[in-house]
């Protein structure tokens, strides 16, 4: 009995057509619309014009409004890009050169062994050290500026603008907002999707969450962005076409998640769409101070700790692999061979391949892995000891040991940007994934999609530069 009252709604739902709650939500607000023109006296419009609309007329345009989105996130960034510079060279200086010297004639002087100082100070100091250095500048540069929007108010524009493009993608317009808790951890962003009450909506915001960029990434964009791209263009031109491969990757990424999404509804995910209402905050003034301590302690300092406790143990390894030979190489020289082919067609090295490898529980840790594996492997021709992990003191040196050591060219720079929008989930999200959707199945396919993409969007790219040059 039950059974045939289900197919009877069913038969009865289908026949209501696609359109029918988009028709009773309309016929809600014009009702509602109504009474309000009844009942409510309402002032002059000139007089209501007030900041607030003045600035929505403009943040949320059909059209102005993506302007203005680009403008603010491309300011960000390169201030970010602009500013971590010189902290970053200072922070060179004091972690991995002085620090790192005295440690090594502290180890020295107390006659400990060569594979003690070299696994604690060369090892496990030095990719902490590492991590400190590249990370800590541009996060608390990036974080305070990206929580002065959040604050303000900013962020669920973005997610009004983005709303009308998720509707044509066939997902849930609250992706826009799980988008945007992804900016910040992915972990985040699939906890959110609980928002959304559809289960095929939420699992299809679940599985596309990984394409925006979490905190662990922006290092690694910044970076590459620029040694590797900034360089291309004379000197007083850098940092803005820098900050503009930052924000064109943020944009890929958007992209690729309308696209997935669009496919996931129309295969495996296919039903009808969900509407609701999205209601914007007011502005609010900003809160200098107490922004600076909410981005700085809830975000750079955790962001930071979680890094070093996963670039300690990152580091222990990268120096034993180092290290260890088996007959005429050591282990990372017998993997890097391994990888180097899939790299190659990729666009990229098996430097960067063992690098994902060993930085699987964390993004936080990629370039201070990458550079160590280079050095480590490269030690020879830079005349020191094989294993020792050479001192770097700014971007500019780590390019010339990027390019000369690591035989790194601009192909390399913008197809790691591209892997790292696209790769596979850190193992804190994968671990969320799973119990936010206790399946098997779906977790896979939110890791695994996004390392097939990512692979096979660095191959399309690396043929297709192969072929033009």
């Amino acid at each position: 009995m039950s059974s045939d009252l289900l197919q009877e709604a069913g038969r009865l739902r289908d026949g209501l057509g696609d359109d029918f709650r988009d028709r009773v939500v309309e016929s809600l607000y014009t009702d509602a619309a109504r009474m309000a023109a009844t009942s409510v006296d309402r002032e002059d419009a000139r007089a209501r014009l007030t900041v607030d609309r003045a600035l929505d007329r403009v943040l949320t345009h059909r059209m102005w409004g993506f302007l203005a989105m680009g403008v603010l996130f491309f300011a960000v960034f390169w201030f970010t890009i602009a500013g971590a510079a010189v902290p970053s060279d200072l922070l060179y200086v004091l972690l991995v050169e002085d620090v790192h010297s005295w440690l090594s004639g502290l180890f020295a002087a107390v006659g400990a062994p060569w594979w003690v100082t070299g696994l604690l100070v060369d090892g496990v100091y030095l990719a902490t050290a590492w991590v400190v250095a590249v990370m800590l500048p541009p996060m608390a540069i990036f974080f305070p500026l990206f929580t002065l929007l959040e604050d303000f108010g900013y962020l669920p524009r973005v997610a009004f603008n983005l709303d009308r493009l998720f509707a044509r993608s066939g997902a849930h317009g609250k992706q826009a907002l799980t988008m945007m808790m992804g900016y910040g951890c992915n972990a985040a962003g699939v906890t959110a999707t609980r928002i959304i009450d559809s289960r095929r909506e939420r699992l299809i915001a679940v599985i596309t969450n990984n394409f925006s960029i979490c905190n662990g990434r922006w290092p690694t964009l910044i970076l590459m962005g620029t040694i590797f791209v900034g360089a291309v263009v004379p000197p007083w031109l850098a940092g803005f076409v820098a900050a503009g491969s930052v924000v064109a990757v943020v944009l890929v990424g958007i992209g690729v998640t309308l696209a997935v999404s669009w496919l996931l509804s129309r295969t495996v995910l296919r039903g009808e769409s969900s509407v609701y209402s999205l209601e914007l905050p007011p502005y609010r003034p900003p809160q200098v101070w107490r922004t600076l301590y909410t981005s700085i302690i809830d975000r750079t300092l955790k962001v930071l700790r979680r890094a070093v406790v996963m670039a300690a143990p990152a580091g222990a390894v990268i120096w034993l692999i180092g290290n260890v030979h088996l007959g005429d190489a050591s282990v990372a020289g017998h993997l890097v061979t391994a990888l180097q082919p899939i790299g190659w067609v990729i666009g990229l090295n098996g430097v960067i391949l063992l690098a994902y490898l060993v930085a699987v529980p964390a993004n936080e840790i990629i370039i201070p892995t990458i550079v160590m594996l280079t050095l480590t492997l490269g030690a020879n021709s830079l005349g020191a000891a094989p294993g020792v992990m050479l001192e770097l003191g700014d971007d500019q040196q780590i390019g010339t040991v990027l390019t000369t050591v690591g035989g790194w060219t601009l192909l390399t720079a913008v197809n790691l940007m591209l892997f790292t929008l696209l790769h596979n989930p850190c193992s804190t999200t994968v671990m969320t994934i799973w119990h936010e959707t206790r399946s098997v199945r779906w977790t896979a396919v939110a890791t695994l999609l996004p390392l097939a993409l990512g692979f096979a969007v660095c191959a399309a790219t690396a043929g297709l530069w192969r072929l033009l040059t």
